[in-house]
């Protein structure tokens, strides 16, 4: 399946194979946060997920599919956090050695959880040196299977059971907003529910000085960002859509929100006081922009995916003394 755009049937197949490994994770609702939004907000609380997040999915799903001798060399993946953690427990699970290239300022609480599933770790500086380089690097000095973050047809087809199981908990949904890096979870999603359904809209939310998805929608191709702006949205912090993942979102999309730092850090605090769910600001983006922009009609459901919950203490602290 390297290197061709994914289906329906793939991301099913990835459910299978998911089953009695990665958790069901709920949908949570507050009377309050419906009435802060203007519509039915329903939460899936992907930080609830192995890891903290919902890159456990597609990190699991990808290392299952190795052969017998690519498992004993083993793998190398590079991401700020969310998808090294998934790719770190999948490892340990399946008895697979992983190296993780980590950038130098990726959150304490996101670096401690890899090494605690016994993958190691090289560093590089996110100015000056460049992740996939590395991992390349690497891979070709050692044979090792690099674990892409999103550009893969199996790490798509993981992160689309998500959709699959909205589908089943809330199959009169109006829309789901999603939370835009390189677009994985994003193009799962769509696969599944263009099957499942239908007649849902799907939008996507991320960063204001990230917002290659953005620009590429209203200009027809991928656009790159040439310098963007630090942002706490770390997991969110890719300057140019997936070209797999671009093939399926260009056409599912009806929209993209953009929001800011403090949009996320409100999100997070009003998540944690109605739901109890802690979030990251990436992991917040979607219900961000819910808050932010009312954009849905009361009687609509939206689901919006609380995509991740590693979040240093500071930050969470920030984020409740708003």
């Amino acid at each position: 399946m390297n290197g061709r755009v994914p289906n329906f049937e793939d991301v099913s197949s990835a459910s299978k194979r998911l089953e009695g490994h990665a958790r069901i994770t709920p949908l949570l609702q507050s009377n309050r946060i419906n009435e802060i939004c203007g519509c039915s907000v329903i939460l899936k609380a992907e930080a609830y997920q192995k890891g903290g997040a919902f890159k456990y999915r597609g990190a699991r799903n990808r290392l299952s599919q190795l052969s017998f001798e690519e498992s004993q060399i083993g793998v190398v993946a590079f991401s700020s956090g969310n998808h090294a953690i998934g790719v770190a427990i999948s490892a340990s699970e399946l008895g697979i050695p992983a190296i993780i290239v980590m950038p130098k300022d990726a959150p304490k609480v996101k670096v401690d959880t890899v090494l605690s599933y016994g993958a190691d770790i090289h560093f590089y500086d996110r100015q000056t040196e460049s992740r996939e380089d590395i991992a390349y690097d690497i891979s070709r000095g050692t044979g090792r299977v690099i674990v892409p973050s999103f550009d893969d047809p199996y790490i798509i087809s993981g992160q689309g059971t998500i959709g699959i199981e909205i589908a089943k908990q809330c199959p009169d949904l109006y829309a789901v907003v999603v939370n835009l890096g390189g677009g994985g979870m994003c193009a799962g999603i769509s696969l599944a529910l263009q099957s499942l359904c239908p007649e849902a809209k799907i939008y996507g939310a991320e960063p204001q000085d990230y917002n290659d998805h953005q620009m590429s929608l209203e200009a027809g191709e991928r656009k790159s960002l040439s310098s963007p702006a630090a942002t706490l949205c770390d997991a969110l912090m890719t300057p140019q859509p997936g070209e797999l993942t671009w093939a399926v979102n260009s056409k599912s999309l009806s929209g993209v929100f953009t929001v800011s730092d403090e949009d996320c850090l409100c999100a997070m605090a009003l998540a944690k006081r109605e739901l109890d769910i802690t979030l990251e600001p990436g992991g917040a983006a979607s219900f961000a922009a819910m808050m932010k922009y009312r954009p849905f009609s009361p009687s609509q459901k939206i689901v919006v995916i609380g995509s991740g919950g590693n979040v240093d203490a500071e930050v969470m602290a920030r984020a409740l003394n708003l």
